[in-house]
């Protein structure tokens, strides 16, 4: 990703938007033809002048989901069921696909036995323990026959706890026979289907949530060094304008740059996933051109103004930046003077 300066868009004071809008009275005048043979639409005349704008920086990147998760299992078994299909909504915890694990249920079956094995065995060792400790207390035991059943009983106590370890390992292996969604959020792949073997660590379901957006820029630390964590920004998702916070910021992989992550709430899904998107970065002012939008006439990629002439009207091709409300700056194609026609009513098929 690369930052650039010359497509940014711009903000003005309010005292030079009054000093750019300066309009002629009544319609345009009827000039001679001009050089391409028309004469100027009916309109209002603005001349435009240079202006004192906000000067960003326009860092490119792309809206990526911050949670994201490509769902598998531990377990090498058959796929027994997917619940879901690509594009459907799940909630956190909603059971999306399940594993054949009919080995592991006789596995927990024998650990629970062991369990009660082990149990019954501590029972008769506390019983053995607390019989001998009254028969010492009368003397009527030995002090090797009380240690004796004292280690027994610390045996079975172990051993109860040995069990119950093996059935809290097969139930937590057993739990990945159960696919889960870790979040609410949308399947965007579905890697297997029911009947396909799932191998530990393989893909199942691919799952994106785009209620909100990181954007990752790259820029320069001269750039990095006017932004902190928390400060709010302006951009844009595939041309749509957002708000974005600053998440963080650190230097990038192999130096002399840094890396600037800036989150934007998309709760209702109005931002593309993985769209193109841009942070304008606040740079100070400069002086530069603003028209308005309606000045503007289009061919195809082509923007252009209708400039006034001595002899009439000419259609000049101009270079824009990113609009902004009701003005957008000219970043070539007209300087200080020029005068330029805002029509009355679009021209049509430009």
């Amino acid at each position: 990703m690369r930052s650039r300066s010359n497509d940014a868009p711009w903000y003005p004071t309010l005292a030079s938007v009054g000093v750019l809008l300066l309009v002629a009275c009544g319609k345009a005048p009827a000039p001679e033809q001009a050089d391409s043979g028309s004469s100027l639409p009916a309109g209002r005349v603005i001349e435009v002048r240079d202006t004192t704008i906000d000067a960003v920086l326009d860092a490119a990147g792309v809206a990526e989901p911050i949670q994201r998760a490509v769902l598998s299992t531990k377990l090498m078994g058959t796929v027994t069921a997917v619940l879901v299909q690509e594009g459907q909504a799940v909630q956190r915890g909603q059971l999306v696909a399940t594993i054949d694990a009919r080995d592991l249920d006789a596995r927990r079956a024998r650990a629970h036995a062991g369990v009660a094995e082990a149990e019954a065995v501590q029972r008769d060792a506390a019983s053995q323990a607390q019989r001998f400790r009254a028969l010492y207390a009368d003397s009527a035991a030995t002090r090797v026959q009380l240690d004796a059943v004292e280690t027994a009983l610390s045996r079975a106590d172990a051993g109860v706890g040995s069990a119950r370890a093996a059935v809290a390992e097969v139930e937590a292996m057993r739990a990945y026979a159960e696919v889960r969604a870790p979040f609410a959020g949308v399947v965007t792949e579905k890697s297997l289907d029911a009947g396909a073997f799932a191998a530990p660590g393989a893909p199942i379901l691919s799952l994106e949530d785009g209620s909100q957006l990181r954007i990752s820029v790259t820029v320069a630390p001269t750039v990095a060094s006017g932004l902190r964590r928390g400060m709010v920004v302006t951009g844009t998702v595939e041309r749509a304008a957002v708000e974005a916070t600053i998440e963080g910021l650190a230097p990038a992989p192999g130096g002399g740059m840094y890396r600037v992550n800036a989150v934007v709430q998309n709760p209702l899904g109005e931002y593309a996933i993985g769209g193109a998107a841009t942070l304008h970065i606040p740079q100070g002012t400069r002086t530069g051109v603003l028209i308005p939008v309606e000045a503007v006439v289009r061919e195809g990629d082509l923007a252009g103004v209708r400039v006034q002439t001595s002899t009439g009207s000419e259609l000049r091709w101009v270079r824009l930046g990113t609009p902004r409300g009701p003005m957008v700056e000219a970043l070539s194609g007209l300087r200080h003077g020029d005068r330029i026609l805002v029509p009355a009513f679009p021209e049509g098929g430009r």
